[in-house]
């Protein structure tokens, strides 16, 4: 299995069958004719921006057979709730780029863990002209970059109080302020869920890369799990012990042996410190619980995970288009 410290930043690869716009068969019959103007100029132009100036957590796959195409991951930034988490995208150049920004489909899972962030997909965003702004956050046809959207969806979008991320709200306001926490505390918990999702099923060129991040990072999600149930919020840090709401809570402790146990399956570094959080709800008396059994059953039964013994099954299709 390919280590991430040789998974390269940027890369070209062959398989394009599970990006969202291939799937969709996008515009398939015109993509070709991309190469006898100006469009293909423009994306090579873009390739080597990305080559030359991706950060570490940012990582991009573009198509040998499908030039009009590519797909992102973002690792999320610590000291936010997205932290630790891997956030999809697939691009497609338009036929009149750089004149009108990209079109980009979020691969939400099913999830909506952001104000910006669709669970149908959609990106809401000023660079994208999907959301109205002054004219310098606007596409600029000959100074915007791919590199520059990837980067403002990590620092604008996934940032540390996404609450706020909705317009017209006021960042001292102390009962919105509660509401952010809360907010905070629900998107992680929609992050570990789409950890496993992805754990069990990664998007295609990216599987080493998936496997490997959380084999390395696994135990840093566990943590915080830990640091979360304890009112240690992402975002929120310099206020320790506040309360957390009883129905978070109780869904990452049911999440908490699911996640455990796929990230032994990756062979995660977990150590002995996994095994000692022993959350409340994971020991052996409240396992043999009636009530406890049944909240099992319910939460495998949305993330699609299967009981010990039963064959394993893949939950999320990357060839099918998500629900809108």
């Amino acid at each position: 299995m390919e280590r991430r410290d040789k998974f390269v930043s940027f890369d070209i690869v062959e398989d394009a069958s599970d990006n969202y716009f291939c799937r969709r068969n996008d515009d398939v019959d015109r993509y070709s004719s991309l190469s006898k103007d100006g469009v293909y100029k423009a994306i090579m132009k873009e390739w080597k921006i990305l080559e030359q100036n991706l950060p570490d957590s940012i990582y991009v796959r573009v198509y040998e057979s499908r030039f009009d195409l590519m797909r992102a991951v973002i690792v999320g930034a610590e000291g936010t709730p997205y932290h630790d988490g891997l956030f999809f995208f697939d691009i497609k150049f338009p036929f009149d780029y750089p004149n009108i920004p990209p079109r980009i489909h979020y691969h939400s899972l099913g999830f909506h863990i952001n104000p910006n962030l669709y669970n149908n997909g959609a990106v809401c965003l000023s660079l994208l002209n999907t959301w109205h702004g002054s004219k310098s956050e606007k596409w600029d046809p000959t100074g915007s970059t791919i590199l520059q959207l990837l980067l403002s969806i990590q620092g604008l979008v996934l940032n540390k109080r996404p609450f706020f991320n909705e317009p017209g709200l006021n960042l001292f306001s102390i009962p919105l302020q509660n509401k952010a926490r809360a907010y905070n505390c629900e998107v992680f918990a929609l992050m570990c869920r789409s950890s496993i999702l992805l754990l069990r099923n990664p998007p295609k060129c990216f599987e080493s890369f998936v496997e490997d991040h959380f084999r390395r990072r696994g135990l840093a999600v566990l943590l915080a799990c830990n640091e979360y149930v304890n009112g240690r919020i992402a975002g929120y840090l310099n206020e320790k012990g506040s309360k957390v709401t009883k129905e978070f809570d109780r869904d990452i402790k049911l999440l908490y042996p699911l996640l455990l146990q796929e990230l032994r399956d990756c062979n995660a570094s977990l150590g002995i410190v996994a095994e000692q959080l022993q959350l409340e709800s994971v020991n052996e008396e409240k396992k043999n619980s009636g009530i406890f059994k049944r909240a099992m059953a319910t939460i495998k039964k949305v993330l699609g995970l299967k009981n010990k013994g039963e064959k394993k099954e893949k939950i999320v299709t990357w060839y099918t288009p998500l629900p809108t």
